[in-house]
């Protein structure tokens, strides 16, 4: 008889235990959420302060250059999750501010890749300067007795992202990723990596 209750459905009291973990789920999920928001708005501060023009999409166009060295349209299109005519018109804006330029690849004349300007790297220097003093500035209010509880928690939950918490923070925008919360943080999607240009 034990046998073919078990057969036919939870034990008594098995539903409201799964509930409660898909609550507490839930619960985590939104909290990610609201922290993933917060940090939307520090790099849109960070920004702000730097440069009012620029765009949060823009400086995240500009981030893959600084990280990825001469890329070609295409593969900057689809790490911003845009179609290329979209991330053109962000390179020319780009280009109208002196911040990035287009120019031929020397593996291929046939090709233009896009490149960096030694001013689109200032900004970009200043940017995260002043969002890691932001995001210094929130742990050093954290009590210091739940720091080590949050950075297991950091850890556990870059481990179930697939990636680790100190490796460096914009590493994946390397990788071939769709428009996420975080501009300059977008999160892997296939593991794939992003390809520079060949020289």
């Amino acid at each position: 008889m034990t046998e073919q209750s078990s057969l036919t459905g939870p034990p008594p009291g098995g539903g409201e235990q799964i509930g409660r973990q898909v609550d507490e789920a839930e619960e985590v999920a939104l909290a990610v959420t609201a922290v993933s928001r917060l940090f939307v708005e520090i790099s849109a501060r960070s920004l702000a302060s730097v440069d009012g023009t620029l765009t949060l999409p823009q400086l995240r166009a500009l981030v893959v250059l600084e990280r990825c060295g001469p890329v070609k349209l295409a593969a900057l299109a689809s790490v911003l999750g845009v179609n290329p005519s979209t991330a053109l018109r962000m390179v020319e804006r780009l280009e109208a501010q002196d911040l990035a330029h287009r120019a031929p690849n020397p593996g291929n004349r046939r090709e233009v890749v896009l490149r960096m300007s030694a001013k689109g790297q200032s900004l970009v220097d200043r940017v995260l300067r002043h969002r890691q003093r932001e995001i210094r500035a929130l742990v050093d209010r954290l009590p210091a007795g739940d720091r080590p509880q949050l950075l297991a928690s950091l850890h556990v939950l870059a481990r179930a992202a697939g990636g680790q918490v100190d490796e460096d923070p914009l590493d994946e925008v390397r990788r071939v990723a769709g428009l996420v919360d975080d501009p300059l943080n977008p999160s892997p999607r296939a593991g794939g990596r992003l390809r520079p240009a060949e020289s």
